[in-house]
């Protein structure tokens, strides 16, 4: 793509979310990241691809985000990152953290695990925002685009769910994600705070959490649905 069509993906306003993005758009900060990722974009390989940068917020609009979960960067191997934290294409080898939250879904309700599914696009359907700190990252490179610019735009989001009038969970692993409570101070939030699902901290506070089941639980108290979470093996 070029540097022009990769400018106007990172420009579009997923449905629901204009009011956010619009005043994103007057910002000279934004711009100026949206040109430095739409040039690099050109050059060298970005994941997620650039049309599904704002997946997580195209699959959800605001009236309708139940559950955020935070991650921090998208995965950075060729045919992992799909726009939602945390999720990879159906056939793509399991991430390790991935894993590991099937492992405490299994626990806490006897789901079998998958092998070959780790899509989580069944869960922003459900109204699951599954949002990174930073939305791009350069091919093999981890957090290489964490200074660009990308944490505002989400810190941005968190502030305009805050303002809205609705129930809603947030499910924060780790402290990373932790750091983020400070700019939630809404009565109808929920804070769920766990050990992040690595490897390194699964077994430190994330196994065993109950941080699914508690978010469900809240959400019923409030008379809405609860999130199904099993995610079925493909085939």
């Amino acid at each position: 793509m070029t540097i022009e069509q990769n400018r106007s993906a990172l420009l579009q306003s997923p449905a629901g979310w204009e009011e956010l993005f619009d005043s994103l758009k007057k910002d000279e900060k934004f711009l100026s990241l949206v040109d430095r990722v739409a040039r690099e974009a050109s050059q060298e390989k970005v994941y997620p691809p650039l049309p599904d940068v704002y997946r997580a917020f195209s699959l959800v609009p605001p009236s309708e985000v139940k559950v955020v979960i935070l991650g921090q960067d998208p995965y950075f191997h060729e045919g992992q990152a799909n726009g939602l934290a945390f999720s990879v294409g159906k056939g793509t080898k399991l991430p390790p953290s991935l894993v590991n939250i099937y492992k405490e879904l299994s626990y806490e309700y006897s789901f079998p695990i998958p092998r070959t599914n780790g899509d989580l696009t069944p869960w922003a359907k459900q109204g699951v925002l599954l949002l990174n700190s930073s939305l791009t990252v350069q091919d093999g490179e981890p957090n290489s685009h964490a200074n660009y610019g990308w944490e505002e735009v989400t810190d941005r989001a968190i502030d305009f769910l805050d303002a809205r009038d609705q129930y809603i969970v947030y499910l924060l692993w780790g402290s990373f994600a932790q750091k983020k409570a400070e700019r939630i101070h809404s009565p109808k939030a929920m804070l769920i705070k766990t050990a992040h699902p690595s490897p390194l901290s699964a077994s430190k506070g994330f196994f065993c959490s109950d941080c699914f089941y508690r978010a469900n639980r809240y959400l019923k108290e409030k008379g809405l649905k609860e999130i199904d979470f099993q995610i079925r093996d493909v085939g």
